[in-house]
């Protein structure tokens, strides 16, 4: 019964582990595709401190246990990029990069030019 417990303990660490790779990897390379002058605009640092801050938390997430505190570390600066860096940098540029939406060729500035209607 113990080593059940234990082999699912070790089945979600390693799934948790994954998640926290992939969240990392989808933050630097959404930080690596950004202009640099959106992270200036948005004042949120620069685009090369958050390069080396998401490129260290991928490392650290590959190299380390989830039950030592850098990988954790790394997570937290992944999801700061992510809910606050990341929203601030496509509002700056009006939502390019990652999921990025086409506009019509119709679409003015501030939206569909619809004739003077």
């Amino acid at each position: 019964m113990g080593s059940m417990l234990m082999l699912g303990f070790g089945g979600f660490m390693g799934i948790l582990k994954i998640v926290l790779m992939a969240l990392a990897a989808f933050a630097l390379v959404d930080a690596a595709v950004r202009r640099e002058d959106a992270f200036r605009a948005a004042d949120k640092q620069n685009k090369v401190f958050w390069l080396i801050i998401l490129g260290i938390a991928l490392v650290v997430s590959i190299l380390f246990s989830i039950l030592s505190i850098l990988p954790i570390a790394g997570a937290v600066a992944s999801i700061v990029y992510i809910v606050d860096v990341r929203p601030a940098l496509r509002h700056v540029t009006g939502g390019s990069g990652f999921g990025r939406r086409r506009g019509s060729s119709s679409d003015g500035p501030y939206g569909p030019y619809n004739g003077g209607r």
